[in-house]
């Protein structure tokens, strides 16, 4: 009875980045948005513009996001010890799902307090509120662009992302109310806009909750379909069955497998085990790979299993 295991190398095909080489983008992020922070506080409470207000919590919240993604990151390239065999890895997939409640956090104050502002409504200087938001949009749409290569492969990254998206909308919307105000006076625009874009924001938010709640409890990533995985080990050469098939997540780009190859003809050699592991890796994105021959004449081990 062969018990081998063939781990897959770090070679990586192209399958992500590392959050950790976005260190000057969050760098960046966090100086802006800290700057705009100030500068809509104080026009908030001179334009006595609740949107503003809001939104300067908003950004404050992401400046805080940004700091947990960069410092989870950070973490992530530490290297492995005896008691964390795998490294700090998992500090990003945390990371992520700090962000994301971050997210809703700021969802639920931007709703509290348009809500409060249509049942009072109050005076609003339209034109100040234009220009201050404009200022954001730009801001923050030229933070999430420094993301935006990153966002499909690494949640970590993508939460960022979707934090400077936000604060976008957040502010072209501002940006409509405060205009929509100066010509028709209509103060309950302002909480609505919100409101609108509280929504699209909340769906955003949800969707990084889902995904790095998944990655927490070591469920198998979005992207990877197991069946697949399995019906691919299954159909290399001498294999009968494999059983004990586990795909999990190692950080939010790095992802891990082990199975048990039933394969009656005997141990095929460590050249087989070095294909297996370059094809989940190449397929699939999976980068460390350990594999166990079984020669499949009883099924003590299946079984134990």
């Amino acid at each position: 009875m062969a018990h081998n295991h063939s781990h897959g190398g770090h070679h990586h095909h192209g399958h992500g980045v590392d959050a950790a080489d976005f260190g000057k983008a969050f760098a960046a992020g966090i100086v802006l948005n800290l700057g705009f922070v100030v500068v809509e506080t104080i026009y908030g409470f001179a334009a006595n513009s609740m949107a503003l207000l809001a939104d300067a919590g908003h950004n404050l919240a992401d400046v805080l996001a940004l700091a947990t993604a960069w410092g989870g990151a950070i973490l992530a390239k530490r290297p492995p010890t005896r008691r964390f065999s795998y490294g700090l890895r998992a500090a990003s997939i945390l990371a992520a799902l700090a962000n994301s409640v971050v997210l809703l956090i700021a969802v639920s104050f931007i709703a509290y307090h348009s809500v409060m502002r249509l049942i009072i409504p109050d005076l609003v200087a339209g034109g100040t509120v234009t220009i201050v938001a404009a200022i954001g949009i730009v801001i923050n749409g030229a933070t999430a662009l420094m993301f935006a290569r990153g966002r499909r492969s690494d949640i970590n990254v993508r939460g960022a992302y979707l934090h400077m998206v936000a604060d976008a909308l957040v502010s072209a919307g501002v940006v409509g109310a405060g205009l929509l105000i100066g010509v028709t006076g209509w103060l309950w625009i302002d909480p609505v806009t919100s409101l609108i874009v509280a929504g699209l924001i909340f769906l955003a938010g949800a969707d990084l909750l889902r995904d790095s709640v998944t990655m927490a409890l070591a469920g198998v990533p979005r992207g990877i379909d197991p069946d697949k995985v399995e019906a691919h080990l299954v159909a290399l050469p001498g294999v009968a069955r494999i059983h004990d098939l586990h795909i999990w997540p190692m950080s939010t780009t790095e992802f891990a497998l082990t199975a048990h190859l039933v394969i009656p003809g005997g141990f095929p050699g460590d050249t087989f085990l070095a294909r297996c592991a370059h094809d989940v890796e190449h397929h699939f994105g999976i980068t460390h790979a350990t594999f166990q021959v079984e020669i499949g004449d009883d099924c003590v081990l299946e079984e134990r299993c």
